[in-house]
């Protein structure tokens, strides 16, 4: 029986499967069930006629309205009427005559409290809570002034009747409050799978586009490389004009398939901006002989206007930029029936070595509605479709114009006049790459735009050896004519397995790889590559030859070690340009034209081959020795004071050697930060290495390390300091994920320093020490504190927080039980750190010494990594033998 009135009231709350409907039935019915126990409990103890009447019939009346509400999905209205008859008609009566104070009609309140709050919604809820309170308190005063008009219970029934309502009150309000929490985990359970399937459907969306992308590519390679063979060629004037018209529609075909893949990256947040120096001149040329085509052949005239004095190069996002102003051009022409189309590009410096540069599109086109105004960048939607259904497009060119520019940190506008035309206006913010200007660029860039297409190959490399890897045949072919004049000799292979047999018996200077190849991939082969046994090419450059495009690969192929990266369809300049920057120098021969040239480009040829940002940070980072070979840290030393003089931190002092020459009570040492010109030395030899630097000192309140380094940083304006607020390795620990944000190469130096500033909070840094007695021989502790620490064996534990050195605790006893405890209180709440790695810097302790400390934290708390490394001598001089740390973040 329990079962079966168990099973009908669960088909009752899934009657209707929202929430708000369960919820409300779920309400009614309890509400219903302690009615009609009320009922009996009167009837029982003899309550007067009318309260029993009203009851019963509130207990017929609430089903039958609860089945029509749902029924017809009125919730709202229905726990409104509901709401108003409980606390107007039943509850009134239920009190009055139901023995006023003195029965249970009090308690009753409560549920009509509840009721209410968990039933109506918005306004009306508070205008019944409202009138509830009102008519309770007029209850109570009416029951106080006429007492004599208001029944009361007999002792025995007073009891029993609050006794009843205290239960059933109780019982419905913990049912209540208990089911509307299952009914919410349900619900939050059902959002959490529909949010996994919708991340499922992103991904497949994500997977999908990459690989239309990826398979269009291919044949567009094909098309575009033997095309560029027919423009190369002296043919007629009829297949030249053919051959243009090809190269013109694979470019809008490419185009195209780049807006559909840049729509799904923005969308997944995973587009990415990389900044480099450009040059401004070269682009602006680029982008007008390509838009200027399109407009000659709709017989429109373009006119460009640019500002003299914009830098000849600066330093941002060129392909981003390129395509705002390409996409904004191509619409402005083909909503541009007649007329003309106009690009004016103005520059303002803002100071700082920045510049704030204005790009403008105008038209005199069909301009647009001023309601349609606020949809305009709105994906796959087009305005006044009547007039423009004849003109081409996806739809999503300035949806991508829109959240490209604020990607870049600019700011799009536009003003139109319908029938009129249109004005499109980008201003980007831009750091300054060169002094000089573009000068007069109509009359210098422009002369050329109407020349008939002539090839000239940039190099020759007759002796020099290329291996193309690729399982596609007509991308081999196509690579191997594009290089056909340059006369190097190209040797093909169409899979890994194949590669490796020809790397296996001959020498070759670049090697192109694609990416996507069955059996063995190219990163698989790249890796195959250099750990050949007996291979005569493990060094040899190899270049990414693949139609994955994007930022997120681009990073991929970088960290894998390729060392450089080509885009299919591929480009023949950019080619040729890749090819020349990796052959031996003693094996190409520049054409005169590419020599006439050559001077004026060293310096961009240069800049180049910099790393993009570079880390660097000081010697009392403690950064293992091998850890900073590998990754290519460049670490400044600090300098160790000792009573014999001065001497460099690793370089001159060494550790444990400083450890022993302390030993002698009487010697007196200290450490010193490196001065402003060290600092400015050290930058300026960096700065051949990299285009920004990131400088990561220790905690500027422990050292004038980051006061120097900030000093030095001004004769740069490409060098950032950052303060760790730590020590030690907690210094290192930043130091390495500043490392893994620049070689991700998908942030510039600014991005890296700002990360770099909030992950430093998540450093935990301390160290527990042996003996206090080299902190008073510092001056960092008195001789007093001293003896008392030596005398009651105090170990103090110290730590940085908010950029400060704190004393954490003290721990008392025997040193090797302090150990185990510093550890144990560190590694608290486990939950919290990031088990990915863990330095522990030491001095002057034994290898079984340091190997059981490494042991006691695994049994405590794995982690993947942990890097053993000898404090630096400026460390050590203050901490003495058997100081120890441990560092890591928390999540």
């Amino acid at each position: 029986m329990a079962e079966r009135i168990k099973s009908f009231i669960q088909g009752i709350l899934h009657y209707k499967d929202d929430v708000r409907s369960r919820i409300f039935t779920l309400v009614t019915v309890v509400g219903e069930i302690a009615m009609i126990l009320a009922v009996i409990g009167d009837i029982v103890i003899g309550e007067n006629l009318v309260e029993i009447l009203v009851l019963f019939a509130t207990v017929i009346a609430v089903p039958i309205m609860t089945y029509l509400v749902i029924k017809h999905d009125r919730m709202q209205l229905g726990a409104v009427i509901m709401s108003i008859c409980i606390i107007l008609v039943v509850i009134p009566v239920a009190f009055l005559g139901g023995g006023s104070l003195t029965g249970g009609g009090v308690i009753w309140y409560c549920f009509a409290y509840m009721y209410v709050g968990l039933t109506v919604r918005g306004k009306p809820r508070r205008v019944i809570v409202g009138l509830l309170t009102v008519e309770i308190v007029a209850l109570y005063i009416f029951c106080y002034l006429y007492p004599e008009l208001a029944s009361y219970h007999e002792k025995r029934p007073w009891y029993i009747d609050s006794l009843v309502s205290v239960i059933l009150v109780g019982f419905i309000s913990y049912y209540m409050v208990v089911s509307q929490y299952r009914l919410y985990l349900e619900e939050n359970e059902k959002a959490k799978e529909q949010a996994k399937e919708i991340e499922e459907m992103n991904r497949a969306q994500n997977r999908f586009f990459s690989s239309m992308s990826h398979e269009i590519r291919t044949p567009i390679n094909t098309i575009i490389g033997l095309n560029e063979m027919n423009l190369r060629v002296n043919a007629g004037p009829e297949v030249a004009e053919n051959s243009r018209n090809i190269q013109a529609a694979s470019k809008i075909l490419l185009s195209l398939i780049n807006d559909i893949l840049d729509m799904s990256k923005i969308e997944s947040g995973k587009m990415d901006i990389v900044k480099v120096h450009y040059d401004v001149g070269k682009m602006l040329t680029e982008i007008v002989n390509m838009v200027w085509v399109k407009a000659n052949e709709k017989g429109l005239e373009f006119f460009v206007s640019v500002d003299p004095s914009i830098p000849a190069q600066l330093f941002s996002d060129e392909v981003r930029i390129k395509q705002i102003l390409i996409n904004l051009l191509n619409n402005a022409i083909k909503y541009t029936p007649e007329g003309s189309v106009t690009l004016s590009v103005h520059c303002v410096r803002t100071g700082g070595n920045m510049a704030r540069v204005t790009y403008s599109v105008e038209d005199t086109g069909m301009g647009i509605k001023k309601e349609n105004i606020p949809h305009l960048f709105d994906a796959f939607r087009r305005e006044d479709t009547e007039k423009n259904r004849y003109i081409e497009g996806t739809g999503l060119g300035l949806s991508i114009v829109k959240q490209l520019v604020e990607l870049l940190g600019g700011t799009i506008s536009v003003n139109s006049v319908y029938t009129k035309g249109s004005t499109f206006q980008v201003e980007i913010e831009q750091e300054i790459a060169d002094e000089s200007i573009v000068g007069d660029f109509s009359a210098l860039k422009l002369n050329g735009i109407n020349e008939k297409y002539e090839y000239h190959q940039s190099f020759e490399a007759p002796e020099a050896k290329i291996l193309v890897v690729d399982d596609t045949s007509t991308n081999l072919l196509v690579v191997k004519k594009l290089l056909k004049d340059t006369k190097v000799q190209v040797i093909t292979a169409d899979s890994g397995k194949t590669c490796l047999e020809l790397t296996l018996t001959d020498h070759y200077d670049v090697i192109l790889m694609d990416h996507l190849m069955p059996e063995m991939d190219g990163i698989e082969c790249l890796h195959a590559i250099r750990e050949q046994a007996g291979g005569l090419s493990k060094s040899t450059p190899v270049v990414a030859l693949t139609a994955n495009a994007g930022g997120e690969n681009q990073a991929l192929y970088r960290k894998e070690g390729f060392d450089d990266y080509l885009v299919k369809p591929v480009d023949p300049e950019n080619l040729e340009k890749v090819i020349q920057k990796l052959l031996p120098v003693d094996k190409v021969v520049r054409s005169a034209r590419e020599d006439e040239n050559y001077a004026s480009d060293e310096i961009v040829r240069e800049m180049k081959k910099k790393v993009p940002v570079l880390i660097t940070t000081e010697s009392m980072a403690d950064l293992p020795a091998d850890i900073r070979e590998k990754l290519g840290i460049p670490v400044i030393p600090c300098r160790v004071r000792l009573d014999r003089g001065l001497f460099y931190d690793g370089e001159e002092a060494g550790g444990d050697g400083i450890v022993r020459y302390l030993e002698d009570s009487s010697v007196v040492a200290g450490s010193e930060a490196p001065t402003v010109a060290e600092y400015e030395e050290f930058f300026s030899g960096m700065l051949t290495r990299a285009q920004h630097i990131i400088h990561i000192t220790t905690a500027k309140y422990a050292s004038h390390s980051f006061v120097n380094a900030c000093e030095a940083a001004l004769s740069f304006y490409n060098v950032r300091v950052v303060d760790s607020g730590h020590l030690s390795s907690g210094t290192g620990l930043l130091a390495l994920y500043g490392y893994d944000l620049a070689e991700s190469g998908q942030m510039d130096a600014e991005a890296v320093a700002e990360m770099l500033e909030k992950k430093k909070d998540g450093i935990e840094f301390s160290f527990v020490i042996r003996t206090t007695e080299y902190l008073y021989r510092g001056g960092r502790l008195s001789s007093g504190v001293n003896k008392l620490c030596e005398a009651l064996m105090l170990h103090p534990v110290i730590d940085t927080r908010e950029c400060r050195v704190h004393t954490r605790g003290i721990i008392a006893g025997n040193y090797e039980r302090v150990k185990e405890r510093y550890i144990r209180s560190v590694l608290r709440d486990p939950d919290t750190i990031d088990t990915s790695v863990l330095c522990i810097p030491y001095v002057g302790m034994r290898k079984n010494e340091v190997d059981k400390v490494k042991e006691m934290v695994a049994e405590i708390l794995p982690f993947d990594k942990v890097y053993l490394t000898k404090a630096a001598p400026s460390i050590a001089i203050n901490c003495g033998p058997g100081t120890f740390g441990l560092t890591f973040a928390r999540k």
